[in-house]
């Protein structure tokens, strides 16, 4: 017989700063990596790839140095549902 548990969490204040601060900055890559994405698509005809969008991290954390405090892959994967 398989059992299943449900745990909930109760994170502190200051976790809870942390996940809101990572979710605004995931929301500002997503919709920085599909205005590039758009723009390049209306201008250009050019179709660019996720790869092409990873290398566009390291200047949007050099712009943007809050975007060091999120995981990069976290970054990368937001970029991957563009």
């Amino acid at each position: 017989m398989l059992k299943a548990y449900k745990f909930r969490i109760y994170p502190t204040k200051s976790q809870m700063t942390k996940m809101e601060q990572t979710l605004d900055l995931c929301r500002w890559t997503y919709n920085q990596t599909l205005a590039y994405r758009k723009n390049a698509w209306e201008k250009e005809g050019k179709s660019i790839s996720k790869y092409e969008t990873h290398n566009l991290l390291p200047t949007w954390k050099e712009m943007k140095p809050e975007l060091g405090g999120v995981f990069s892959q976290t970054l990368q994967n937001v970029q991957e549902r563009v």
